[in-house]
């Protein structure tokens, strides 16, 4: 990247802005990113050297269940701590006006007048998933800013939307009693992509129930080391117990994660502390052998999937005339979809330099 690029040039000058901590140029940052400004590639590049100290946390759960009133608890917690905290959260996009309440900064209102948070609103502009196609990125103008911990609050999402589990180091599912919750957290998705489970609500009927039912279902997945962690606590409350106690080992080595289930209150403050204690432990298993190896997986998976979308988006642009031929072809049945998208591929692979 070189500054006699005006893009480039102007992306240089917000980074060292954004490095020294200005709260405009963040906001400036973050609003390139999310419309995809021509200066947001060079601005992401030029951060990320600069990336990699703050915990990214991710909050997701069925709508309803209490995610931004738990957030909002969360940053007091952590604001308690001297921690600087930044909030990204997803709105749904109307599929009818395109429009987008962005309301969950309502519920954080209190703390809009503190210089050490950062609230960013962003609607998911049709991407599923629980996340905007922005999220991660915004996220990590965050991290560059020096903010210690950054909070991704998904859209209200469903069984196998579970995307924030590869944009956050630690993922906490929120469920609330008598809205079928527990049901929907034993479908595979969302029981394996929870780092932490937190059972809000807890004052209403039906909250220990919740809880114990996703102990069982965990239990189930458990190794077999971690059986008698499971059979020992009965009351909901996993992050009471060591993380020696969460931490599956097989043959002598660090093999997985337990993740835990702590009931709380959000709206009154209650049980949140247990819900950060149970976050605070899979950050620390985060430094073992198994969540360094989990990290490095996530990044992977990140690079996997920018360069399937610019594979994809190359080879739509380089075999624009070939697929609408590709497309006569199908429909006067001369050849079919298959055999055509083999075609395809090999002349974009033969396609020169």
């Amino acid at each position: 990247m070189t500054s006699n690029d005006p893009g480039s040039a102007r992306a240089i000058a917000l980074a060292h802005q954004i490095l020294a901590r200005d709260v405009r140029a963040i906001a400036r940052a973050a609003r390139w990113v999310d419309d995809a400004r021509p200066e947001a590639g060079p601005l992401l590049r030029c951060l990320w050297p600069h990336t990699g100290g703050s915990w990214i946390v991710g909050v997701t759960g069925s709508p309803g269940a209490g995610k931004s009133t738990l957030c909002d608890q969360l940053i007091s917690a952590y604001r308690r701590r001297s921690e600087r905290v930044a909030v990204v959260a997803v709105d749904p996009t109307s599929p009818y006006s395109g429009g987008a309440i962005l309301g969950d900064r309502v519920r954080m209102s209190r703390h809009a007048s503190d210089d050490s948070v950062f609230i960013r609103s962003l609607a998911t502009r049709g991407h599923m998933g629980g996340l905007s196609r922005s999220a991660r990125d915004v996220a990590r103008v965050f991290d560059a800013a020096g903010y210690n911990i950054v909070l991704i609050e998904t859209v209200g999402v469903g069984q196998d939307e579970v995307e924030i589990a590869s944009a956050a180091h630690s993922t906490l599912v929120v469920v609330a009693p008598g809205m079928g919750d527990g049901v929907q957290a034993m479908k595979a998705g969302i029981l394996e992509c929870a780092d932490a489970f937190a059972v809000n609500k807890a004052d209403r009927e039906g909250a220990d129930a919740s809880a114990r039912d996703l102990e069982l279902m965990l239990s189930l997945n458990a190794p077999a080391t971690l059986q008698a962690a499971f059979r020992a606590d009965h009351g909901g409350t996993g992050a009471g117990r060591g993380l020696a106690n969460r931490v599956a080992t097989e043959g002598g080595e660090e093999a997985g994660w337990l993740p835990s289930v702590v009931k709380c209150i959000a709206s009154r403050g209650d049980g949140v502390d247990g819900v950060v204690a149970a976050l605070d432990q899979h950050r620390s298993w985060l430094g073992t052998r198994a969540g360094r190896a989990r990290l490095r997986a996530r990044l992977a998976q990140e690079v996997r999937a920018s360069l399937r979308e610019a594979l994809v988006s190359a080879a739509l642009l380089d075999l624009a005339p070939e697929i609408e031929a590709a497309v006569d072809a199908i429909e006067t049945r001369s050849m079919d979809p298959y055999s055509a998208t083999d075609r395809l591929v090999a002349r974009f692979r033969a396609r020169p330099g």
